[in-house]
């Protein structure tokens, strides 16, 4: 038996803060690595030491083993864990580590190598009896065989993952797929095979310690609610699962583990069919999961602690597996806007506050599990995933779980960027959810007008800017220098309203008020202002009084109430006409790099036609032609690294277009 004495975590953000908590309980020193950019992020500051990793991309820091390791080595670090994603499935990484006299918390290499590739491990899977989807080849597929899953060897989390549905898209796809996934595995590898439309993602958890106590089987979770193939909710148990199903499931995953004689924890992956009542394997996963908290909550386990003892080759024979206590069900809190595609958002977090009794990566019973790697004043960069947070929670019936999850989110206080936020409210309430009904595809199809539509409804906008425009009128009183005993927005002649105007997101929203002894709206006629600071505005419309807290940060002003969280800004009177752009200019929508171009100057171009493709948070996006047209410039090339907002092409209209647009 070995004992870790001190331990590096080859990774970053919150699954680096967590395994470091179960590394101070255990009484282990640790040890952290990061980018110039994550310099001062908390991750770094919650280690006991860190390394600095010169670079900022993932290939030049997280993904380079020979850092990690060297890191490891000055820092006297005696054992590694990969954390997820990076190189935590990467068998190689795992031997390098292996034979520097460090000791690996993970499993054996060859597990990881003969799981690592989608390819084979569902040929060993086949010969283990575990159920399988069949492969296909470019080649070989027909139209019957549509639509297609083009889908990485390597890696997972959505990326490198694409549906076909004809098959002159298929090797467009293919190359899409390929770029995607070297970009975040370093392995290019992609597959075909069949594409279940209409099924639940089903997974379960496993802790291997090979033929010492055979492999413990922690029940399952269900991951179905996705978008674009990433996991936006998952919950343990899995609701709505037929109990022999569910048997079936865990006896599929312990053959998994078992033919591989796996070790440490681990979790496969399998594909619900539900109208057949049949499922196919999908992958192993030879690591510690996104979404491991539901299971520790509802098993009362430390997966990470068992990662470690699996480590030190101590037994498990003591751990009683029994059956799951309670439900518990985690969201993926994004920076990214769900109604543009789910566009990833870069920039500063200037307020993250969660309600009531919450504990950092530790499940304690009711209240709110956060599992963050970022908080107040932190920055959310291009180089990395655009995950703000996990947010779990546990409570002793699924009703009870999704309410409890769906009221702490409401409430949280976080500013700075747009977020996911409501869309995940929503859906906790959705009757979907609710009823257990969920598939894989069911997000893709929804209509996000609806699901990702402000909490708070059709008054959440109106009642929050008057409150806003209020609170500015008595921020500026209070700050005057003379004549402070006057009230704010005071006139003699009260002819004419007040008029602050604001923007959300580019849609002006204009507030007509008369100030004075008291303040009234010009605009809402039910609305009596009970009182008024430059922090907090108490309206009461209707009889129903709300308390409305109006945070300013320079142009920004957030409006937190019952009825949710409102994002402002104030509308600038003067435009620099230096900020202007010409029409049909494509922008950049976020910082990231240019890595293809698909068209010229001169070129006549079709509307939808791809213009260029940038990659920016570990995924691709094409830029393209908003209308039929010529391009008559194209600011951009190949390996540019460019800031949001950036003009990278103008696209002029047809001339025929544009008369009938004047007419």
């Amino acid at each position: 038996m070995t004992t870790i004495t001190r331990l590096l975590v080859a990774n970053r953000g919150e699954i680096a803060r967590r395994v470091f908590r179960t590394c101070r309980e255990l009484g282990i020193d640790t040890v952290a690595i990061h980018s110039d950019a994550d310099a001062g992020m908390p991750f770094v500051a919650d280690a006991d030491m860190a390394v600095h990793l010169p670079g900022n991309t993932p290939a030049e820091t997280y993904l380079r083993g020979d850092l990690v390791i060297e890191a490891a080595l000055k820092a006297g670090a005696d054992a590694i864990h990969p954390g997820y994603g990076f190189l935590s499935e990467n068998a190689a990484f795992a031997q390098q580590v292996r034979d520097a006299g460090i000791i690996w918390v993970g499993p054996d290499p060859s597990s990881i190598e003969r799981m690592g590739s989608k390819i084979e491990s569902k040929k060993l899977m086949e010969a283990a009896g575990v159920p399988v989807l069949g492969s296909l080849t470019p080649d070989s597929a027909t139209e019957a065989d549509l639509p297609l899953l083009v889908k990485a060897s390597a890696g997972g989390g959505g990326r490198g993952m694409r549906i076909v549905n004809s098959l002159a898209d298929l090797a467009k796809e293919i190359d899409i797929a390929s770029s995607e996934a070297a970009s975040a595995f370093g392995d290019g590898t992609v597959f075909v095979e069949p594409y279940i439309q209409s099924g639940r993602h089903i997974e379960v958890q496993v802790v291997g310690t090979g033929d010492r106590d055979g492999t413990l089987v922690f029940g399952e979770r269900d991951c179905s609610v996705q978008r674009r193939h990433q996991k936006v909710i998952e919950e343990a148990p899995a609701p709505a699962l037929p109990s022999e199903t569910r048997k079936a499931l865990h006896e599929a995953a312990k053959a998994a583990a078992d033919a591989i004689d796996y070790r440490g924890a681990g979790t496969v992956e399998f594909l619900y069919d539900v109208a057949k009542d049949r499922f196919y394997f999908l992958e192993m996963n030879t690591r510690l999961q996104v979404e491991h908290p539901v299971t520790e909550a509802v098993f009362g386990v430390d997966l990470v602690a068992l990662q470690l003892a699996v480590a030190e080759e101590r037994s498990l024979e003591d751990v009683v597996v029994g059956e799951p206590k309670g439900h518990s069900i985690e969201v993926r809190l994004y920076a990214e806007d769900p109604a543009h595609g789910y566009q990833p958002q870069s920039g500063r977090i200037t307020r993250f506050e969660m309600p009531g009794v919450v504990s950092e990566f530790t499940t304690t019973g009711y209240g709110i599990r956060l599992d963050s790697g970022v908080g107040s004043g932190d920055e959310i960069g291009t180089f990395y995933d655009a995950m703000i947070s996990k947010v779990i929670v546990w409570a002793p019936t699924r009703e009870q779980a999704l309410r409890q999850l769906a009221g702490a989110l409401a409430k949280a206080e976080l500013h700075g960027l747009k977020t996911n936020r409501d869309l995940l409210v929503n859906l906790l309430r959705d009757p979907v959810v609710v009823g257990a009904t969920m598939e894989t595809t069911w997000l893709d199809g929804a209509d996000l007008s609806v699901l990702g539509a402000p909490v708070g409804g059709a008054d959440a906008v109106p009642q929050s800017a008057f409150a806003a425009a209020i609170a500015l009128a008595e921020a500026s009183r209070a700050s005057r220098p003379v004549q402070t005993r006057i009230p704010a927005g005071f006139r003699n002649v009260p002819s004419q309203p007040q008029e602050t105007v604001f923007l959300l997101g580019d849609v002006e929203v204009p507030v007509h008020w008369y100030g004075g002894r008291s303040f009234t709206s010009a605009d809402l006629e039910d609305v009596i202002v009970r009182s008024a600071t430059a922090e907090t505005v108490v309206l009461e419309t209707g009889g129903v009084r709300r308390t409305f807290a109006v945070h300013v940060g320079g142009d920004a002003v957030d409006v937190e109430s019952s009825l949710g969280h409102v994002a402002l800004k104030r509308k600038p009177r003067f435009i620099d006409p230096a900020s202007q752009v010409a029409a049909g200019s494509l922008l950049a929508p976020m910082p990231g790099s240019i890595i293809a171009i698909r068209a010229q100057v001169g070129d006549v171009v079709t509307e939808g036609q791809p213009i260029l493709v940038m990659e920016a948070m570990k995924m691709q996006h094409t830029i393209s032609a908003p209308y039929a047209g010529t391009v008559t410039e194209l600011a951009a090339a190949e390996g540019q690294q460019v800031e949001a907002g950036t003009v990278l092409a103008v696209v002029t209209p047809d001339s025929d277009d544009s008369e009938e647009d004047a007419n």
